[in-house]
This record gives structure tokens, sequence and C-alpha cells, in this order.
């Protein structure tokens, strides 16, 4: 395969606007861009959005440029406007086949060579004119156009998986809500009291560990917007134990920062190295009480789209570092059930996970393998 510069593979279109109250509707922020989707279920603000945004035409292949490891890519349904924390990119037709082309953007191939030139430590920004010297590999013309075909038809079947997993996710919560209620809501009787009432809230560390021993290291990124953390990552005790998130086993982490709060980003702890782990300050964790709570019944709590966006509301901070503050967590209105129905749930949540993770065998296909 030929070698190419990405700047020879696509163009990056730097055309903006200012915003006026018509275009409030076709707008698309990176918030409304899935990690890993390259369709795109939901658009639009409240009001004509704030600064210059990138103008988009219906096909362009929208990358968002900051914080690159969530991996956003997606195709623009229409014309409109975009944010500027991404790119607009289009393909140079005499080097790759148009149809190929959004299946190369999203693609790890690309993706992972892009993530490690990003620059900054709180919001990791691409900049064009790094990204434009990388250079890529690329079958001839004739091939990716047969590519592209074999390559949508499994991008569609991994569409569909995605699909069951958020109906899996929505059986859970209507679960909670039949043996429970709402979140908030007191519909059994068993009195209101506030979620800091129900668990410990960002612990402090009780573990002894040598400097030496290793516990698991979980970064923001190690924690998806599905409920799975990946606490492979070891280090030893002496390199983590400051500056960093404490936490241990069955802890639930709750991410705090936007937009990672509003993408629902948060998991129970499980497998961590030596039982402890310790991640990202922009965690808040989340510790049961023995016999008052379980963790996955606080976990759903936290997932529920009411309690994101009620958190959302009280964020403080500006731009890209809003955090929401633990008084939100502590003060939450909750009704407390009896732990043995806590327990059941749990166990339905234990069986839609291994459901949920059959599917995520099933449809975690990198793309760029089938060349």
């Amino acid at each position: 395969m030929k070698k190419y510069r990405f700047d020879e593979i696509a163009f990056n279109s730097t055309e903006k606007k200012k915003p006026t109250e018509a275009d409030k509707d076709t707008y698309l922020g990176l918030e409304h861009l899935d990690s890993g989707c390259l369709t795109v279920s939901r658009f639009g603000s409240d009001v004509a959005p704030i600064g210059e945004k990138l103008v988009m035409k219906k096909g362009d292949v929208l990358f968002g440029k900051r914080r690159a490891y969530q991996k956003k890519v997606a195709i623009a349904p229409f014309d409109g406007i975009f944010s500027a924390h991404g790119m607009v990119l289009r393909p140079k037709c005499n080097v790759i086949d148009p149809d190929f082309f959004p299946l190369f953007i999203s693609s790890d191939y690309f993706l992972d060579a892009a993530i490690k030139i990003s620059v900054g430590s709180l919001s990791p920004t691409i900049n064009w004119r790094d990204l434009k010297e990388l250079e890529f590999e690329l079958p001839d013309l004739k091939e990716q156009k047969c590519l592209a075909g074999v390559l949508n038809s499994i991008n569609r079947t991994r569409e569909a998986y995605k699909k069951l997993l958020f109906l899996t996710d929505q059986l859970v919560k209507s679960q909670f809500i039949e043996m429970f209620g709402e979140p908030g809501s007191d519909v059994f009787g068993w009195g209101i009291t506030t979620l800091g009432n129900c668990c410990i809230l960002n612990p402090r560390r009780t573990e002894k560990l040598g400097p030496e021993q290793e516990c698991s290291f979980v970064p923001m990124p190690a924690v998806s917007e599905k409920g799975r953390i990946d606490a492979s990552c070891h280090k030893p005790f002496s390199a983590v134990c400051k500056g960093f998130t404490y936490f241990a086993e069955n802890d639930v982490l709750f991410a705090k920062i936007t937009p990672c709060m509003e993408n629902g980003k948060g998991a129970v702890a499980k497998e961590l190295k030596n039982g402890i782990g310790f991640g990202s300050t922009e965690f808040h964790v989340l510790r049961p009480l023995k016999n008052v709570s379980n963790p996955l019944w606080l976990y759903v709590i936290t997932m529920f789209p009411k309690f994101r966006s009620d958190a959302e509301k009280v964020m403080t901070g500006t731009g890209g570092q809003r955090r929401v503050p633990i008084s939100y967590l502590e003060q939450y209105p909750i009704s407390c059930p009896p732990i043995e129905l806590q327990e059941q749930f749990a166990t339905f949540v234990s069986q839609s996970d291994k459901s949920k993770f059959a599917v995520l065998k099933s449809s975690n296909l990198n793309l760029w393998r089938c060349l």
C-alpha cells in the first residue's frame, strides 16, 4: 500500500460563521457525537450558539479534535454549523474513495495516530499543522471501493448491536422504576433521605500498601459511558498515592467534569489490583454502606438522564472546566429501599450486564483490521 501525508488525503475546511437564531436548529456540538458511531441522532440548541462555528455541508466528516481520546467522528446529516472544537474534513477523491473516507477517519488506525499528537493536559487538542504531517498507508482506489461496501455492511451490523445495548440499558432503568419508583420519589413509603446518607462520598483511604505494591490506575478514558471500566493498568502505590482519586473494589465512579458527566461516564470499580485503584481527579466516588446500599443500585441512580441533567444545572466553573460539586450528591433526595430489594435488583443488572458484554464482544470490531 502507498503512503500519503494526511493533507494529501483530506481537506480541512476552516470556513466559519457567527451563528444567528436560525442556526440553532442545525447546530452540532461535540456533545451531540457518540463515540464509535458515524450517525448523528441528536442536534440543535435552545438558543443560538455563542462564538464562531465551523460551516459544515451534508456528507462532511466531523472529527472531534478536542479530547480526541473520546474518538468522536460522524457524518454531517445536513448543512449547518459545527463546534469550533472539531474539524470539518472532506476527502481528496484522487487519493481516497468518498465512501471509504469516513470509515478511515473513524478507524483506530487513524485515531490512535492522531491522539498521540494531542497537545495540552486538561483539554488535549489536535492541531492541523501537526495532523497534516502524519503519514498513512492506503490501498488503491479500486480496493478502497470494494472495502467500503464490506466495511459499511459491518458498520451497519455494529450499529444494530448498539441499539440492543441501548434497549438493555432502558430495560434496567424500567426495572428500577418498577421496583423503586423514579429516583427522588417515595411511592413505596420508605421515606425520603439523601444520597449522602446512603453511601460514603469520596472516602478516605484506610488500606495500607507498600511503596512497590501495585494497584490499578484508571484515567478518565478507561471508564466508558456504558458502565465498563478497564482496570488492567497497574502502577506502584508510591507512583499514584498522591495527586489522584482513591477508590476501592465495588466503589462507584461518577465523572464530574464536562463533557464526561453529560455523556454518562461512570462505572462500578471491579477487578482492581489488590482491591485498590487510583484515577482521574475528575471522579467523584460513591462507596456503598453495608446493609444500606448496593453498588449497582447506586450506579444506576447516577445513570438516570434526570440525575445527570439536574447535575448539569448546578455545575460550577466555566467553559470546558465545569464540574459537579460534591454537595449535589450529598443533598440529592432519594428513597432508600430495603437492602434485600436492592440485592434482587443487582442480580437483574448483573444478568443484563452479561448480555451486554456478549453484545459488546460481537460489536467491538476494529474495521481497519478487515483490510
